[in-house]
C-alpha cells in the first residue's frame, strides 16, 4: 500500500466535475483506492462518496491505493489535485 496526504487547492473542492475527474482517473487502475479524511475513508471510485465527502478546498486528506498498479495510481491522483484539476 502506498499513501499521501494532499491539500486540496480547487475553488470548488471536490465537487461536480473535480470530483467527476477524480473518479474517473481512480477508475483506470485496478488497485483499491481510498481518500481519507479525518475518520472518514471514501471510496474514490464513486462518485457518490466522493462528493457525499463534502472535502472542500483546503482540506488535507490522504489517498492511499493499494494494488497492482497502486504506485501509478496515486501519481496520477496526486497529480490531478496539484494541478487543481485543470482550473486557474
Amino acid at each position: 500500500m502506498v499513501s499521501r496526504e494532499v491539500t486540496i487547492l480547487n475553488a470548488t473542492g471536490l465537487h461536480a466535475r473535480p470530483a467527476s475527474m477524480f473518479v474517473q482517473t481512480a477508475g483506470r487502475f485496478r488497485a483499491k483506492i481510498d481518500v481519507v479524511k479525518g475518520t472518514e475513508r471514501i471510496n474514490a471510485k464513486s462518485i457518490m462518496g466522493v462528493m457525499s465527502g463534502s472535502i472542500s478546498q483546503g482540506y488535507t486528506v490522504t489517498i492511499e491505493a493499494d494494488g497492482e498498479d497502486e504506485q501509478e495510481a496515486l501519481d496520477a491522483l496526486v497529480a490531478l489535485v496539484e494541478n487543481k484539476f485543470g482550473e486557474k
